[in-house]
């Protein structure tokens, strides 16, 4: 926080707002949010800031302390599609607010993030929803957290080239110190879970990120409207697998491809196991809540096929650890992290078990995070807080 506001000091002056917006891990629900499904995530307190401030003219100027590079755009010019930069998250962001018909002022801002890149934390939604912020105040615009949700979403779609749910934005705009979110994807409605005090979120970095994970992802949304496209010969009221039942699938499914039908079965078994596990988490039922995380593994590893080998072991590793109610994959696949729920007390032994055993079996040396939900986006009004 203070760095980007010390770096913008010194390139610019002085800063109209610093804004940050946190990362998130999602304790269940994977794969289900661009099915209009239920999914669970908690905000991290990993944040991404950004520092903003005016200028006269019609340029974005966008400087990355982590990336120590500066991009500069035209705001009368900001179309086309992705770039693989990671200019891209804030370009879209700046062109989906003008396109909504709001009037974007020239700005210069500087980001700097704490989110892990590339370990499945949703960097990419905290640099969208911190840059909508900044734009927004140096602007004079004012929208609520979930048009922001929709408009980052939108601007990862068309920027990013990422078909992405809408949970990492709206995590990122709506999370709550000490809570879960039980989010409707189709409605947006959604319900805060307090975290039992008993247990802490270990995620669990596997320090590999397998190239083919972007293009995988794309895939599996598509393997998803396929399974839809065919059961609505059937089922000709449904809109997507949210609607679907699995005493449904396996009577209409006959006809889908086995991978189809398998990609269906995860996201529509998933869906039953979030509202379940939410209403564990309510109940402080914690064993029966790991045991959902697990099958949500095991579902992802067999019907979903994202999952990894380091992701497997490091999975299988923390199952036998002593204190851990659960452990499953988190975000998208082929890499990242794994969120574990560990008793309070068992948390240090964990750590010190899953980093030695995980080295000795994959020669890589794990980055393990005890995290705390956090609040939502904003804008910091205390400097020396």
């Amino acid at each position: 926080m203070r760095l980007a506001a010390q770096t913008f000091k010194k390139l610019y002056g002085e800063p109209i707002g610093i804004f940050r917006a946190p990362g998130r891990v999602n304790l269940i629900g994977e794969h289900t949010d661009y099915n209009d499904g239920f999914v669970m995530p908690a905000a991290l307190e990993f944040y991404t800031y950004v520092a903003a401030g005016p200028r006269i003219d019609r340029t974005l100027s966008v400087y990355s302390i982590d990336f120590d590079e500066t991009r500069n755009f035209d705001l009368g010019h900001l179309a086309g599609g992705p770039t693989g930069h990671w200019s891209d998250y804030v370009r879209g962001v700046a062109a989906v607010l003008q396109a909504s018909g709001n009037s974007i002022r020239g700005a210069n801002l500087v980001i700097k993030g704490e989110v892990p890149i590339g370990a499945g934390l949703s960097s990419s939604a905290a640099i969208e929803v911190a840059s909508a912020l900044a734009l927004m105040t140096n602007s004079e615009l004012e929208w609520s957290r979930v048009q922001v949700a929709k408009a980052c979403q939108r601007a990862e779609h068309e920027y990013a080239g990422t078909k992405c749910g809408i949970m990492d934005q709206f995590i990122s705009c709506c999370g709550r110190a000490n809570h879960a979110l039980l989010l409707d994807c189709r409605s947006l409605d959604y319900d805060l879970l307090r975290i039992d005090d008993r247990v802490r979120i270990v995620v669990c970095n596997t320090m590999v990120k397998h190239e083919l994970a972007g293009g995988e992802y794309n895939r599996r949304r598509a393997d998803c409207e396929a399974g839809v496209s065919y059961l609505r010969r059937q089922l000709p009221e449904i809109q997507t697998l949210r609607d679907v039942s699995l005493p449904q699938l396996k009577e209409y499914g006959a006809g889908l491809s086995d991978v189809t039908y398998r990609r269906c079965r995860h996201v529509i078994s998933e869906n039953a196991r979030v509202l379940e596990a939410a209403q564990a988490l309510r109940d402080g039922k914690l064993a029966r809540f790991g045991a959902l995380m697990g099958e949500s593994h095991v579902s992802l590893r067999e019907d979903y096929e994202v999952s990894c080998k380091e992701l497997n072991v490091m999975v299988d590793l923390a199952r036998k650890c002593h204190g851990v109610y659960g452990a499953r994959m988190t975000g998208g696949g082929f890499g990242g992290c794994t969120v574990n729920l560990v008793d309070v007390g068992a948390v240090e032994e964990f750590k010190a078990t899953i980093a030695r055993e995980y080295e000795r079996a994959m020669g890589l040396h794990p980055e393990i995070y005890v995290c705390t939900a956090a609040d939502g986006a904003g804008e910091i009004t205390n400097l020396m807080a």
